[in-house]
């Protein structure tokens, strides 16, 4: 068995570096007080109370083409969450903003995949919060994948989760104990699906495992889960906002939040998956049954271009990274 300590450290650094490494552009760390751009580097201490108790939050956000899209909501959920946790964040969210710009620049991507996490900070290895003399903020800019229609434009296959759902308080909040949702990625592998979705004690549809997901009916309306017992996704949202032109225009007759019964899911004409690193995605097949013909349809043709617009041109939505 070795020992290390520090005057060690660029020897134990070398051994640990991975070809996934090089997905990870920038990190900012509180506990350093500043960036970091080389990824054995990127480091959170053990007895931070995220690492032993999940007690965190977060949130994931994208860069396209140099702006960061939807920042504002994304940074308005991170409020929210805090509040329901009694964390104090590490800052104003202006200041928090400027981080994540300041990190992401430090990355040199223009297009990259953002996550930003406030923790209840280190101090023990006890469950009591109280410990945590500070809270801690971390920014992580990585590599950002293709949207799921991107590689699978045939669309997506999901089944109904057996992982229990979060009781509704936990679903609300977007907190770094996602053992639940880490059990769903888990379970549609071995399914050998996309998706999995979860229900509640009632029978109504929730969300998957990190995405939410909506009905469109033959009735000619998309709606979602009432947004009491599943995250508030910020592309969930946009996409009801979006899906006004489609009222406009006759193709829906109404949008919003309802109970979803399984019956519904089942006699749905279309389903769509919505959320930051799949926008918005068609789904061909619910348990093992066709959905509609089979193939996307029509609400998710206009509304996955409605998306890609909104994220490419839409500036009241877009922050500047980069000096144009």
């Amino acid at each position: 068995m070795r020992y290390f300590d520090i005057t060690s450290f660029p020897e134990m650094a070398e051994g640990i570096r991975r070809p996934y490494h090089e997905k990870y552009f920038a990190m900012y760390s509180s506990v350093y007080g500043g960036i970091v751009t080389d990824p054995v580097l990127m480091m959170v201490p053990v007895d931070d109370h995220m690492v032993h108790r999940g007690d965190g939050i977060f949130e994931a956000f994208e860069c396209i083409n140099g702006k960061i899209y939807n920042m504002k909501a994304h940074m308005d959920r991170l409020e929210r969450s805090a509040s329901m946790l009694y964390h104090k964040l590490p800052g104003a969210l202006e200041d928090i903003s400027r981080t994540v710009i300041e990190t992401v620049r430090a990355g040199g991507r223009k297009n990259c995949s953002i996550r930003l996490f406030v923790s209840r900070g280190p101090g023990s290895f006890d469950a009591n919060p109280n410990d945590c003399p500070d809270s801690q903020l971390y920014v992580v800019v990585t590599s950002l994948d293709k949207p799921f229609m991107e590689r699978h434009p045939e669309g997506a296959r999901v089944r109904t989760s057996a992982i229990p759902a979060k009781s509704p308080f936990f679903a609300r909040v977007k907190s770094c104990n996602y053992l639940p949702n880490v059990l769903m990625k888990k379970e549609a592998f071995d399914l050998g699906v996309d998706f999995v979705v979860t229900f509640d004690e009632k029978g109504f549809l929730l969300e998957s495992a990190t995405a939410n997901m909506g009905v469109g009916t033959k009735e000619k309306a998309l709606l979602f889960p009432k947004l009491d017992g599943i995250l508030r996704g910020t592309t969930m949202m946009r996409v009801v906002e979006l899906a006004e032109k489609l009222i406009e225009s006759g193709d829906l007759v109404e949008t919003g939040f309802a109970d979803i019964s399984k019956d519904a899911v089942l006699n749905a004409a279309e389903l769509l998956i919505t959320g930051t690193t799949v926008n918005v995605t068609a789904v061909k097949e619910f348990d093992g049954r066709p959905v509609g013909n089979g193939r996307p349809g029509p609400v998710y043709e206009k509304l996955s271009v409605f998306l890609l617009d909104d994220m490419l041109h839409n500036s009241d939505l877009q922050t500047p990274v980069f000096d144009s």
